[in-house]
């Protein structure tokens, strides 16, 4: 081939290779721009409705959270998931160009699928205006709700279990005679503002307990052992009646001076409190001399504290115990479904039949 000839097909290949390279670039410059287009190209027309009835159609508004703590990946990685962007690759990209990738605020945020990336982010870096909606399941105990909280953006962890009784003696005089704010911080669904103070959020619970708890268990003769029955009665059976009887069964069981042998007391020992990060609740029977003051098969009478919080209906359980001829009961495994025994031998029965 002449020389003329071989310089052609170097610059043909050049041209070819320049050419390859402007399409991949205006390729990736397109998806680029693509990306940040919203999921969604306009509002539905039923955005006031959807946004109070809390809809997640296309076009509507979405409750976006960002807890404390939580990065732009883990951020681009929800947002993905709720169908928020078009492209996570995209989102991460956008916002590292932009220079908002570390400037993400925690908080509540209403988002749509009819935003772009850049209104996204510009919300998401601008801060909540909103508080968070934690709800507190029933018989959740002080660290559980602690590990809540603090997933939720609301305090730091370990903030609440902190915090000792007789810091709020001046605004709740009844909690003079209590070591701790197990049992007494009310599970319910609250709005918490976002790098909220433990002592705030105590305080709400607190009142809510002095609201809708105190009220129905005050006229015990001592409120306080109320209020650990009751959260015995959470941890172990399900139905309002089932509860009752069992609260007269663990009653009955003091008055004689049996141990109340109760397995939830050992679960709290053994998980030292925290049920949602203890890896087995369930107890086996190598359990059942755990040397602890809470351990109710060693210890007679009640635990030195609630073993978690209960709600209004268990909490009314405990006040209106029902009498029965049983002394014994257990939790069929698999259903739950609380069996009663008026004796050892049948107790003993029963566990063989249904544990």
């Amino acid at each position: 081939m002449s020389p003329q000839g071989k310089q052609g097909g170097r610059v043909g290949l050049r041209f070819l290779f320049s050419l390859s390279a402007c399409l991949i670039l205006l390729t990736g410059v397109a998806y680029f721009f693509y990306g940040l287009q919203p999921v969604a190209t306009e509002f539905s027309q039923n955005i006031e409705r959807a946004r109070e009835e809390g809809e997640t159609r296309e076009g509507t508004v979405v409750k976006f959270t960002i807890a404390k703590g939580e990065g732009f990946r883990e951020i681009g990685g929800k947002l993905s998931q709720a169908d928020l962007v078009r492209s996570l690759s995209v989102f991460k990209l956008y916002a590292l160009l932009a220079g908002r990738a570390q400037r993400f605020q925690p908080g509540v945020y209403e988002l749509s699928p009819a935003m772009s990336v850049p209104n996204i982010v510009s919300v998401l870096t601008a801060g909540s205006q909103g508080d968070v909606l934690v709800t507190i399941p029933e018989g959740s105990s002080l660290k559980d709700i602690d590990g809540i909280l603090a997933e939720s953006g609301v305090i730091r962890k370990g903030a609440l279990t902190a915090l000792r009784p007789e810091s709020f003696v001046l605004e709740f005089p009844l909690l003079a005679r209590v070591t701790s704010l197990e049992g007494v911080l009310f599970p319910d669904t609250y709005y918490f503002t976002v790098d909220s103070t433990a002592e705030s959020v105590a305080r709400r619970m607190l009142e809510n307990f002095m609201r809708k708890g105190m009220p129905l268990v005050e006229d015990e003769t001592d409120w306080y052992e109320a209020v650990i029955l009751a959260s015995l009665l959470e941890r172990e059976v399900i139905t309002f009646a089932d509860r009752q009887i069992v609260a007269g069964i663990l009653l009955k069981r003091i008055r004689i001076g049996i141990p109340l042998q109760v397995d939830a007391t050992i679960s709290y020992a053994k998980c030292a409190g925290s049920y949602r990060e203890c890896e087995n609740v369930k107890i086996a029977r190598s359990d059942l001399g755990f040397p602890s003051p809470y351990n109710t098969y060693t210890h007679r009478g009640f635990p030195p504290t609630p073993i978690a919080n209960p709600g209004s209906a268990t909490l009314r359980a405990a006040a209106e115990p029902v009498a029965s001829p049983y002394l014994y009961y257990l939790s069929a495994s698999g259903t739950q479904e609380t069996i009663f025994s008026r004796t050892l031998d049948e107790h003993n029965a029963n566990r063989a039949r249904y544990l």
